[in-house]
């Protein structure tokens, strides 16, 4: 590659590029084998780091519900919404389950472990956790009077065990705003 050349009595070298570039592309296909395996073993690294990282959590796919009232471990398909409905009975205890777990966004991975945080329930979304609280004080009249603090949603749980159910109690008393009942108010529980 270097050829001796004389100038004025001495030697001196001269790079020949054109033996160079010749001499890279016979041994094109080495080179590309080369970068390669060079690919394929920085690609593995990261694989095996990625779950190195990842550590002891549980299999994605294998349904795991609320072990304790302290902890959650995160299942396909599950929402901080849906996970606050399962352990509060309420979806807006969402923002709590947030909060204790520092999370900046509401974006959660299977298989993260969550702490749940003692909190009161908020307004109810979900009728599990309702219906438990509230079989102890079902209405078994036809009739039922409004007390403070009544909605017809918790009417409907009480009287039926469905809160969705109010829709029915709002149309056999012609209520044309369901919101609007006030404590006095006697309603009508269809049987």
């Amino acid at each position: 590659m270097y050829l001796p050349k004389a100038k004025g009595g001495e030697n001196e070298l001269k790079f020949d590029t054109k033996k160079f570039l010749k001499q890279i592309k016979l041994n094109e296909d080495n080179i590309s084998m080369i970068l390669g395996a060079v690919v394929i073993v920085i690609a593995g690294i990261l694989v095996i780091n990625y779950f190195k990282e990842k550590g002891n959590t549980s299999v994605p796919g294998v349904t795991t519900q609320i072990q304790n009232t302290n902890e959650h471990i995160v299942v396909k398909g599950e929402t901080l919404w849906s996970i606050a409905e399962d352990a509060f009975g309420s979806g807006y205890n969402w923002t709590d389950i947030q909060k204790a777990n520092k999370l900046t966004a509401d974006d959660i991975e299977v298989g993260q472990k969550l702490i749940i945080p003692d909190a009161t329930t908020k307004e109810p979304t979900s009728t599990k956790v309702v219906t438990k609280i509230t079989t102890e004080n079902s209405i078994t009249n036809d009739n039922y009077t409004v007390v403070k603090g009544d909605c017809l949603w918790t009417i409907a749980v009480r009287a039926y065990g469905d809160g969705f159910k109010w829709v029915e109690i709002a149309k056999a008393n012609k209520l044309t705003n369901p919101n609007l009942i006030y404590p006095g108010n006697i309603l009508t529980l269809p049987r």
